[in-house]
């Protein structure tokens, strides 16, 4: 009985490898062609899989799409969520001794922040995930939510409370939002505007090379933040 649950527990989970085929896929087709031009039948011919697959796993289409967009906060995550719990456990902790971060500090953790943004969405697998994003954000869906709740919300809390502190500002207050959002598009415009970005600095691809330099710009506009107060 015993050999038997062993056995069992090393069978891979069929449900999940299926659904795991589909969603990278679904994630490009999607940013590509949108929700309308996407067709099920291009994503299972794609994927791999058989006719029932889509319907089964995810309910039909608009399933699948939100799926994906949770899909991508997976991915995101995997690449950020550390750094955010550590920050965040670090201002929770100065916060209990009833203390803040120092301008120094709140510069160095804001620039850890961007310098996280510029080595994950400068790199090939970000390509599809600007695509599916651009795309929300011209046309927001339920799949906005998703991904807004998941990555967006969570990082732009912690990147507000750094920047007001580097201001000495409140951190919900207009302007600190505002600078908090012009940070992050400073990094994001990296991905989203690749083709000008690469068509004006004269540069074939983003190596290690070429994230070093965004992440050096990164530190300068933190320091120039932090002049401003």
């Amino acid at each position: 009985m015993e050999k038997v649950a062993k056995d069992e527990a090393r069978v891979p989970d069929r449900g999940e490898a299926t659904r795991m085929k589909i969603l990278p896929v679904a994630l490009d087709m999607f940013g590509r062609y949108g929700f309308d031009g996407t067709k099920t039948r291009m994503i299972r011919d794609a994927a791999g899989v058989n006719l029932q697959a889509i319907p089964y796993h995810f309910g039909g289409k608009e399933g699948l799409y939100l799926a994906t967009a949770e899909y991508l906060g997976d991915r995101i995550d995997a690449h950020v969520a550390e750094l955010r719990g550590q920050i965040r456990g670090r201002l929770e902790q100065l916060a209990a001794e009833g203390l803040a971060p120092s301008r120094e500090e709140a510069g160095m953790l804001l620039g850890s922040i961007l310098k996280k943004m510029a080595a994950v969405f400068v790199s090939d697998e970000s390509a599809p995930w600007a695509r599916f994003l651009l795309r929300e954000q011209m046309e927001p869906t339920a799949a906005f939510q998703i991904i807004y709740g998941r990555v967006m919300k969570p990082m732009l809390e912690v990147g507000t409370r750094l920047v007001g502190t580097m201001l000495g500002e409140d951190p919900a207050s207009e302007h600190v939002r505002l600078r908090m959002l012009a940070l992050i598009g400073s990094m994001l415009v990296f991905r989203m505007a690749n083709a000008a970005v690469m068509a004006q600095m004269q540069w074939s691809g983003a190596g290690p090379a070429e994230v070093e330099r965004i992440q050096a710009l990164a530190e300068e506009l933190i320091a120039d933040l932090g002049a401003k107060r």
